[in-house]
Formats: C-alpha cells, sequence, structure tokens
C-alpha cells in the first residue's frame, strides 16, 4: 500500500483530457515548420514519433473503455506494430505526407476519443492497465500525464516553451502519484515523478510507475 502524502483535491475530468490536449496543440502548432525528426527530449524517439506515441497512448485509453465488458487482464486486442526497430510500437501513426499539421489533428481526434469515453462511461467501470485496473477518473489522468510529459519532451527538441497548469499537475500527481513529495511545484514533480529531471535532494528518477487503480 502507497501512504498518501498529497492533499486532496478535485478529480481529473474528461474536461481535463480536453484541455490538456487544446494546450498541446497549441504549444506545437507553432513549431510546424521545424524538424521533426530531432529527437525528443531525452527520449530515444524523434518529434514525430513522440507525437504519434501520445497520440496512440490516447487512443489505447479509450478504447480500454468501450467494450461492454472491459478487459481486466489484459489490453484490447489491436494490432501494435514499430516502423524502425526502436520506435514506438503503435496501433495509430500518421499519414507522414500530412505534415506537422495533419500529424496534430491525429492527436487532436485521439484525444477527442478519449475526452468522449471518459465523459460517458459510468464511474464503476473498471478496465486493465498494466499499473492497475483503473476507472474512467484514472485513464483521464493517464491520457493527460502522456499528454503533458510528452509535449514536454517534443518541445525540448523543438525549442517550444511548454508549462500546463499548476492545479492540473497537482491533481495528477494526487490521483496517480501518491508517494511524490508535496513541498516542490507541481509540474516539476510531475516531470520528477517521470523521470524527466531531478528535484533538491533527490536525483533524477530511472524507474517509476503510477498507480491507476482507485484509491
Amino acid at each position: 500500500m502507497v501512504e498518501d502524502q498529497r492533499s486532496s483535491s478535485a478529480p481529473v475530468t474528461a474536461a481535463d483530457v480536453e484541455q490538456a490536449v487544446r494546450l498541446a496543440v497549441a504549444a506545437l502548432r507553432g513549431a510546424e515548420g521545424a524538424d521533426w525528426s530531432v529527437k525528443a527530449g531525452s527520449l530515444e524517439w524523434d518529434c514525430w514519433e513522440t507525437v504519434e506515441h501520445l497520440a496512440d497512448d490516447l487512443f489505447a485509453y479509450a478504447v480500454q473503455l468501450g467494450p461492454a465488458t472491459p478487459p481486466l487482464d489484459a489490453h484490447v486486442p489491436f494490432d501494435w506494430t514499430r516502423r524502425r526497430p526502436g520506435g514506438p510500437a503503435n496501433s495509430v501513426f500518421a499519414d507522414r505526407k500530412a505534415g506537422p499539421a495533419g500529424l496534430l489533428q491525429v492527436l487532436e481526434a485521439c484525444g477527442a476519443l478519449l475526452t468522449a469515453m471518459v465523459r460517458t462511461t459510468p464511474p464503476t467501470v473498471r478496465a486493465h492497465h498494466i499499473f492497475g485496473a483503473a476507472d474512467p477518473e484514472g485513464f483521464a489522468a493517464m491520457g493527460v500525464v502522456e499528454t503533458l510529459v510528452h509535449t514536454h519532451d517534443v518541445a525540448e527538441g523543438l525549442g517550444v516553451d511548454w508549462t500546463p497548469p499548476a492545479d492540473l499537475c497537482d491533481r495528477l500527481l494526487t490521483r496517480l502519484f501518491p508517494d511524490t513529495p508535496t513541498d516542490t511545484a507541481p509540474w516539476l514533480t510531475l516531470l520528477w515523478a517521470t523521470g524527466r529531471t531531478e528535484l533538491p535532494h533527490r536525483p533524477r528518477r530511472t524507474e517509476w510507475r503510477w498507480y491507476g487503480e482507485p484509491r
């Protein structure tokens, strides 16, 4: 059992997924003319691949909630493939001929799918995730973390400014990362929790996870 060291706060909602994706797309849209083949921050993937991976995450979380009886021990069996060795394993890929504008449209569409599923799925529903069978709020929170953190990776690669709302980061930490410190800024804490940076007196994490099951 993980001790909850954070204060209680409002839940993560479908509106948060919608806002996170909207903010991410707005930030990245200003870099459509940049080289999207550069590495995304500290990842081994390039910026294009990372946005595809993010879109795929949002799609995967949405469809996990979709069946009448969601699976509790496996993913919904969509086929995953890699476009190159070491690249992300996705079900969703963007048409390269559509350019970054098309890639961001794919991201918007997958974000809309998760938003709709979180908004319409009863809160009693549970579905499989490797970090704990989650409810719709859990999948919303996971989708928002993926969006904020991978946008950070891509923004680093493209030289784009990116700082998401502190209150949103705080609610994500409360929902998914109950073992994180409460005396540091929420956005930096979220980056630390996902292995992107260090905090004072806390080295950068080399292994990390979240806790998706309802508490």
